[in-house]
């Protein structure tokens, strides 16, 4: 995931949060909102309840690389903050993608 597509103040979080629409499973929550610019840029949140930096950060890098392999089926006018649920530490890379995947379809359906 390129920089530019990075969503990383926490005012823009917030925004995205206060404003944007949600659809939520038993692994993720995704706030989303529309924007004026072309590309999509997402936010990726782990709370510190899911364990230790270690693995926060592991789960932060598989996000990322999820996102890269699916951002087709994301939608060019919207900004995506992917909040990762607890549920997330019990299933692989595979399962995670899936259930993301499932999730975006839904997206303003």
């Amino acid at each position: 995931m390129k920089v530019d597509e990075r969503i990383k103040k926490s005012i823009e979080f917030n925004n995205i949060i206060k404003k944007g629409k949600f659809l939520k499973n038993k692994y993720f929550v995704i706030y989303y909102d529309f924007k004026k610019e072309d590309n999509s840029r997402f936010g990726i949140a782990v709370g510190t309840k899911i364990g230790n930096a270690v693995t926060r950060n592991k789960i932060k890098r598989q996000m990322r690389e999820i996102i890269k392999e699916i951002k087709i089926e994301f939608k060019n006018n919207q900004d995506y903050i992917i909040m990762v649920r607890k549920d997330c530490l019990n299933i692989n890379y595979q399962q995670k993608k899936v259930n993301l995947l499932s999730l975006i379809n839904k997206v303003d359906k």
